[in-house]
């Protein structure tokens, strides 16, 4: 990377908007992924730990064990739509940015 490039990516990333997407992008991604390793991480855990109660059938012969794996799936989804809102906002905040970014790069030519 060039002088030029280092010098605006510095001047970029000490901004306060830039700082607040990152911020709030970091708010939602590091608790949601951690929400979701720990609930996919229950299932294992919990078969190993007591085997008897996850095998109990729920529904024929649905056992706990398998309603739990058939609901990783929802949760996959559901994950991914609450990112999927969120990620709205992230990427109004950027486009700003890269708004005003473009029009400080053509003022200062």
């Amino acid at each position: 990377m060039n002088r030029a490039k280092q010098t605006r990516w510095k001047t970029l990333a000490d901004e306060q908007d830039f700082r607040a997407l990152l911020r709030s992008r970091r708010r939602f991604v590091i608790p949601a992924t951690i929400f979701f390793i720990a609930y996919y991480l229950a299932l294992p855990i919990s078969v190993g730990f007591w085997p008897h109660e996850m095998s109990r059938p729920v529904l024929g012969p649905l056992t706990l064990a398998y309603c739990f794996a058939l609901s990783q799936f929802a949760m996959a989804w559901i994950v991914l739509a609450l990112y999927l809102v969120r990620s709205r906002r992230f990427d109004l905040l950027a486009a700003r940015i890269r708004r005003r970014e473009a029009q400080e790069q053509v003022d200062s030519q």
